[in-house]
């Protein structure tokens, strides 16, 4: 049996590794979690039984709501973040593509980096075993994000840090090595309902609950139908590729932050000039050695014309009063 202080030392070992990784901040929950924990899974049930995922039927494998069907014998899920914040801004009169697809398809850059982090944990301990979850996977990744300390869900569902604000992308790494466990993260939105009043849509129908029907970021994203409902063409603004609003009027992200420098998410610069003629006239051979390598990769070449021609590119993204 491990002693609690090479427990302690192992965890502390492995969220430095992670660290070293370029991820921040990191954290540790324990299987099963908290009573929130189980109060989140509880939320899914509900959110999915009001057809909230629309046409994304994944949401609703049972997998997602147990951990331990994901990996034998897991007692312990290291969270991780990837600051994606970068002081750039789109060119006037732009299409709006949402930051978190500006730099390398972060599903590979996450995957890629945890795998290192398990197979350091394998070395230290042979008898580990690990398995890494993106947010392609079945888990709960911002619930246990939240368990393990690395920020808050917020009104608008997304992940919120303190000093990070809500720009960054999650990754877990679950294993068989009991690890100590970090305190859960406080909710620190209080009254503040900015992300639900500057939803163009209503997306966000009451706090920590959004309606991926009435959402932007799912209709540019993974709405298959040739043609978008006449209530979300008529609020798209200039968003063609998902949707920022929520984050960027959201007070925690309206405070000083650190510009990412990790080559990953450093922005294509055709992103932050896309202007609707081209993304209207590129062919699909075009977009293609556009999008190598990228999470826009899933908006195919039709899906980016039929959102073009759906914008009004003179109208600039929701940004924050500062």
């Amino acid at each position: 049996m491990i002693s609690s202080a090479n427990q302690d030392q192992l965890s502390t070992d492995l969220k430095k590794t992670a660290q070293d990784q370029g991820f921040e901040p990191v954290g540790i929950a324990r299987i099963p979690g908290s009573d929130r924990l189980q109060l989140r899974t509880s939320s899914l049930q509900r959110w999915l039984h009001a057809g909230h995922q629309a046409d994304m039927g994944w949401m609703a494998a049972p997998r997602r709501q147990n951990a331990e069907h994901l990996l034998e014998g897991v007692t312990s899920v290291l969270a991780v973040g990837l600051n994606y914040y970068v002081d750039a801004q789109q060119k006037p009169e732009s299409l709006s593509i949402a930051r978190y697809a500006w730099g390398r398809d972060y599903h590979k850059v996450i995957d890629q980096r945890l795998r290192r982090v398990g197979r350091w944990l394998k070395e230290q301990r042979p008898d580990c075993n690990w398995r890494v979850c993106v947010d392609s996977a079945p888990l709960l990744d911002k619930a246990w994000a939240e368990e393990a300390g690395l920020g808050w869900i917020g009104k608008h569902s997304n992940l919120i840090h303190r000093q990070h604000g809500s720009w960054m992308v999650l990754g877990h790494l679950l294993c068989t090595e009991p690890l100590t466990a970090d305190q859960p993260a406080k909710p620190l939105c209080g009254q503040c309902q900015s992300c639900i009043e500057h939803c163009p849509t209503e997306a966000i129908t009451e706090p920590f609950v959004v309606d991926s029907r009435r959402c932007l970021a799912y209709h540019t994203i993974e709405n298959r139908n040739s043609e978008l409902p006449k209530e979300i063409s008529a609020a798209m603004g200039s968003w063609v590729a998902g949707c920022d609003i929520c984050q960027n009027v959201c007070p925690w992200n309206q405070q000083p932050l650190s510009s990412s420098v990790d080559p990953d998410v450093q922005p294509r610069e055709w992103l932050l000039q896309l202007k609707r003629d081209q993304a209207l006239h590129w062919d699909n051979q075009t977009w293609d050695e556009k999008l190598r390598g990228s999470a826009l990769k899933r908006i195919k070449p039709w899906m980016w014309r039929r959102n073009a021609a759906a914008t009004q590119a003179d109208k600039p993204p929701t940004l924050p009063k500062n």
